[in-house]
């Protein structure tokens, strides 16, 4: 009895650490996902949105207390402030395919750096998801949508294009150049053309 409680133990500690390495394992764009049969204009954006997600995975992988201190200059943006507006603009990329609101606020999430980088590629990969197939007349449907208080502004999903999505991918690179000035560059097998890491 004692013998088989004690394997019940110790499948659960192994489970349990097996459940906990998963999770990390789990994150969405290690590599970027293999390209879909056609050109369809959801599956394009899906795929900006995919090679947003691979690079922020990598520029944000393996980061430190004392990268997210570094800023620039003094008026500057430190990077992980940087990281911090990246995930809001994660939501807003998220929040358009389902013409949800982005609620103008300046509180800020309390988060960890592991929370936030782990929600913000989930925020991109459902946005991904969420676009995978769709034909033009569904995506002319989307729709951007700032809310503040009573006032609501709504404009049509080409400025996610040219706004978050572009925008997002424009703060990452700060990130890899932050990285790199505060003595930690990124991984330098990282192959953005064909979105697979060597060892």
């Amino acid at each position: 009895m004692r013998c088989k409680i004690l394997s019940l133990l110790l499948f659960g500690i192994t489970l349990n650490s097996f459940s906990q390495n998963s999770e990390t394992m789990q994150l969405p764009y290690e590599q970027i996902p293999e390209y879909p049969a056609d050109y369809t204009s959801g599956n394009i954006i899906s795929r900006f949105i995919d090679g947003l997600g691979y690079r922020y995975y990598w520029a944000t992988k393996g980061l430190t207390e004392n990268d997210f201190k570094y800023a620039p200059s003094k008026d500057g943006r430190t990077t992980l402030q940087t990281l911090q507006h990246i995930y809001g603009l994660s939501k807003g990329i998220a929040n358009a395919p389902q013409n949800l609101p982005n609620i103008r606020t300046t509180d800020q999430p309390d988060l960890t750096f592991e929370e936030l980088r782990k929600q913000t590629l989930l925020n991109f990969k459902k946005a991904s998801e969420m676009l995978s197939g769709k034909l033009a007349a569904e995506v002319s449907t989307y729709k951007v949508i700032f809310q503040s208080g009573d006032n609501k502004r709504e404009f049509p999903y080409w400025n996610m294009i040219n706004g978050q999505i572009s925008d997002a991918m424009y703060h990452v690179g700060q990130v890899v150049s932050y990285r790199r000035s505060s003595g930690n560059p990124m991984n330098p097998k990282v192959n953005v053309f064909l979105g697979k890491t060597g060892n």
